[in-house]
């Protein structure tokens, strides 16, 4: 009775040992559950940039009011005869 109840002894030490360390294990889950978290939020985060290249591109499509504010903030061009003034933030002075 004794070889019988230190078989049963071993094998659940055992089978704790590969729940808690083996292959696909709680360690194993632990890492896969922090991967699947990390890659939602790079997902979310690229849903987030897709959408406003998305509203980016409608802008585009509808109007000439997208395509001029484009050309004007990113390519720094002006219409004929327009002047353009860039107003840069100046650096606050301490008065003691």
């Amino acid at each position: 009775m004794r070889v019988f109840q230190f078989a049963l002894l071993c094998l659940a030490l055992f089978i704790q040992y590969r729940l808690w360390f083996g292959h696909n294990g709680v360690q194993d889950y632990t890492r896969l559950k922090q991967a699947v978290t990390s890659h939602q939020d790079a997902n979310a985060k690229l849903l987030k940039r897709n959408k406003v290249l998305k509203a980016d591109i409608q802008d585009l499509k509808l109007g000439q009011e997208g395509i001029e504010e484009r050309a004007r903030n990113e390519l720094g061009m002006i219409k004929p005869g327009e002047t353009f003034i860039r107003v840069l933030p100046g650096q606050q002075q301490n008065e003691h």
